[in-house]
């Protein structure tokens, strides 16, 4: 990713709103996700068809734009930027997916995505260990509020928050935080959206490997299914990388993870109103250590 803009007034306005609508579109996944569980889809079938169809719909709007611009940039990937990409998606994708997803079997939709979203802790670790970044002194502060968040929210009524279930999403949030600190070394050689259109197809593959092996892997049978799968590849997926990426180039990296909070927020209030989920008081406190947490860690960035 690249580094901070200085942008003008309507090209901020233009990439917050962007980076509002990329934290909505992650905001739906876990509610989208319930609703395609009690359409009796399992984790397999739902994760091969969300990655198949958003990577058909991003190497749709890879070739628009290479019509649009008219240009002969490349649009395939080659070398260790090939193979670091293909291993984005069997592995770190794959694996934060899978497990984000098992945990929302015993969690529910807001915990489960306010859990995943202490990834910024991790990546910051993983960023001091590995690519030489400073632990400052607010980045120190930062990170024992977000575990102290986490240790409260696991310790709620287990009716809305199971310590297992906790266990799992932190254990996505640690993989998805070295999926991002591996794809930021690959990104410094080419874009978000094209890096995209080879980790989404591998990850597809991944779940259609394993949902074929098991005997797991079923298409939906009902509209209602097929709607939610959309849902997920739509919404859900290709509409908030698509904004995210976007917002970035218009408002810099620091300044969309700062805005992006919102979307622990938003995966609550749909839990609450479209699920009828349980949001105890504990929880909430732990939730808000866990977004000043990461805002910390994102306004020092």
């Amino acid at each position: 990713m690249s580094g901070d803009a200085e942008p003008d007034s309507r090209s901020e306005t233009v990439g917050v709103t962007l980076v509002v609508v990329s934290a909505f579109g992650f905001g739906t996944l876990a509610v989208l996700g319930e609703f395609a569980f009690d359409a009796g889809l399992n984790i397999s079938s739902v994760l091969a068809l969300r990655f198949a169809l958003a990577a058909a719909l991003v190497w749709t709007l890879l070739a628009a734009r290479r019509r649009r611009s008219d240009a002969s940039g490349r649009l395939r990937l080659r070398g260790r930027l090939l193979a670091v990409a293909v291993g984005l998606g069997l592995v770190g994708y794959t694996g934060q997916s899978a497990l984000f997803f098992w945990g929302l079997e015993y969690l529910t939709a807001g915990v489960t995505t306010l859990v995943l979203y202490t990834y910024p802790a991790f990546v910051l670790v993983l960023s001091a260990l590995f690519l030489g970044e400073p632990l400052t002194r607010r980045r120190l502060v930062a990170l024992p509020l977000v575990l102290g968040g986490v240790a409260l929210v696991a310790g709620v009524d287990p009716a809305g928050v199971a310590p297992f279930g906790v266990a799992i999403v932190l254990g996505s949030a640690l993989v998805y935080s070295g999926y991002i600190v591996v794809s930021r070394v690959a990104l410094a050689d080419t874009d978000g959206l094209l890096l995209a259109g080879y980790v989404l197809p591998a990850a597809a593959v991944s779940f259609f490997v394993y949902g074929t092996a098991t005997g797991s892997l079923a298409l939906p049978a009902t509209t209602t299914a097929w709607s939610t799968v959309l849902g997920i590849a739509v919404l859900s997926t290709v509409v908030p990388v698509v904004t995210f990426f976007g917002g970035i180039r218009r408002i810099g990296a620091s300044r969309a993870g700062l805005v992006s909070t919102v979307e622990p927020i938003v995966a609550v209030v749909l839990g609450v109103l479209l699920l009828d989920e349980p949001f105890p008081p504990a929880a909430f406190v732990g939730g808000a250590l866990v977004l000043v947490g990461v805002w910390l860690i994102h306004a020092e960035s």
